[in-house]
């Protein structure tokens, strides 16, 4: 990842961003098309309302869209939906950003929904892109985080599909090909 500042709108001020600040945390980033659409303030609300589990788990979600700024602000003031949003939200203006992510739509200006974990360590773990007309799951990010910090801090574990926190993991080695 390349490491160039950027403006996000958060606690009512602008602040500028670089994506290396999160180096030893996890960071979650979650692209979407544009400020006062129809999906994108469902996706962000239920986000803003995992944000204090993403944080149990050493995480900071930073949402991305093309707007700037004062958009960002604009629409915290008055979507009820995003009001109470406490993560940085990045204004990607330039689109410089979501090129990078692969989510840019060069003919609309816009990004696609794109959702990525990024380890402490600056290594991509999960990324998703999407259709603009699909909302995504914020739990099921959530969910994600869950078991890559699980497979992390494991002992050589890794995450059968649909792992929750709690489930039984698996230890890869040749006694389970072909016994699954």
């Amino acid at each position: 990842m390349t490491d160039g500042t950027y403006q996000a709108f958060h606690k009512e001020q602008i602040r500028s961003l670089k994506l290396s600040q999160f180096q030893g945390k996890w960071l979650v980033l979650v692209f979407y098309p544009g400020d006062f659409t129809f999906i994108c303030p469902t996706e962000l609300q239920e986000l803003g309302e995992l944000y204090p589990e993403f944080q149990k788990l050493g995480a900071e979600v930073l949402s991305v869209s093309t707007d700037s700024v004062f958009v960002h602000k604009a629409w915290r003031d008055t979507s009820p939906a995003i009001k109470n949003i406490q993560f940085p939200m990045v204004a990607d203006p330039t689109g410089r950003l979501s090129r990078e992510f692969g989510t840019y739509l060069e003919d609309e200006g816009v990004s696609l929904r794109g959702s990525f974990l990024v380890d402490p360590d600056g290594v991509l773990k999960v990324g998703e892109i999407h259709d603009n007309s699909i909302g995504r799951n914020g739990r099921e990010l959530l969910r994600k985080l869950q078991a890559a910090v699980h497979v992390r801090e494991g002992k050589g574990e890794v995450c059968p599909a649909n792992w929750k926190p709690g489930d039984k993991t698996l230890t890869p080695g040749l006694d389970l090909v072909g016994k699954i």
